[in-house]
This record gives C-alpha cells, sequence and structure tokens, in this order.
C-alpha cells in the first residue's frame, strides 16, 4: 500500500499489502492471520441515478483494469445517522440536485475509473466502498475530483472516510 489517510474519523490498522478479491460470494474465508482487517462491499444497482445520466455514465466511463491505470484508491465512507435519516428523495435530492455529484463528477471521465461498493447492509464498518483507478499522468485530475466532491453538500453528511492510495507495476513492463 502507498499510503492511507484518515481524513474524517478514524483510520485503518496500517497493512503492508493490499489484496483485493472480486467475488460472486461476500463470504468469502479470510482467516485474521492473513489480514490485519477486511472490508467487503457489493456492487449494486445505482440508487440515486435517474435514467439519463446512467446513459451518460455508461456512454463516457471506462471499465476498471486498464493496463495504465497503475494508480488507484480505495475510499471507504461512513454517512452520519442524519443522512439514512433521510428520506430517499431527500438523499438524491442532497446528492445530484445540490451537490452535483453525477454532472460535476462527467467532465473526469473517462481518464478516472470508478465503481462503489454497497456495504451498510452486510453489516461493515463503513457504507460505501469506493475504487477509483487512473493512469499516473491523470494524478492531479484525481485530486482535483476528490477535492470537489469533499466541498459538496453531500459529504456534510460524512463521518468517517479513509482515503487508501495503491500503485501497481505495469504489467507489459520489463
Amino acid at each position: 500500500m502507498a499510503s492511507q489517510a484518515a481524513v474524517k474519523g478514524a483510520g485503518l490498522l496500517s497493512t503492508p499489502a493490499l489484496s483485493i478479491v472480486d467475488s460472486s460470494s461476500i463470504a468469502l474465508p479470510i482467516l485474521p492471520s492473513q489480514t490485519s482487517w477486511r472490508l467487503a462491499g457489493v456492487a449494486s444497482h445505482g440508487r440515486y441515478v435517474e435514467r439519463a445520466e446512467k446513459e451518460r455514465l455508461v456512454a463516457v466511463q471506462a471499465g476498471l483494469g486498464r493496463p495504465e491505470a497503475t494508480r488507484a484508491a480505495l475510499i471507504p465512507i461512513k454517512k452520519s445517522p442524519a443522512w439514512w435519516d433521510l428520506t430517499q428523495e431527500e438523499r438524491r435530492k442532497i446528492f445530484e440536485d445540490k451537490s452535483q455529484h453525477i454532472a460535476a463528477s462527467m467532465k473526469y471521465l473517462p481518464a478516472i475509473a470508478r465503481q462503489l461498493y454497497h456495504c451498510r447492509d452486510l453489516g461493515e464498518p463503513f457504507d460505501f466502498l469506493t475504487w477509483f483507478e487512473y493512469d499516473p499522468a491523470n494524478a492531479a485530475l484525481f485530486e482535483e475530483l476528490v477535492a470537489m466532491l469533499r466541498t459538496t453538500e453531500e459529504w456534510t453528511y460524512v463521518e468517517r472516510e479513509v482515503d487508501l492510495r495503491l500503485e501497481r507495476e505495469r504489467l507489459d513492463a520489463g
């Protein structure tokens, strides 16, 4: 792991490496001796996206695993009880109508690929795991995206956020 920063709330225990397991099952046999912590989430349907927004996103977003995208960020987020006390309609209003999460993020696609994993209903310590991948040439663009998202009204409902940055070697290097 390249770095970890507790942005809001407690961080995670330090670990020398991060393993990512993509599985159709969340019941993964991970023994405590193999890792200092484990996070699990489920890629699910979009909760606050409308049809036209989804179509625009699908048309421009890049897939994960591109060989040139050797930088990644895992950003686990936990929202406050006040967020979850809002209705779905009220959360959508803050998410897009006020914070313009989708509309403002469009300018960063396809340079930055992303995937959201839901974990609130799994009893995990975070509500979401946000995963981003990008080419090192787009590192400043990624920092701009994250800074923009942290200034939105939606982010005022975040009670815990950890920012883990990772790097991998290009598979075609050598």
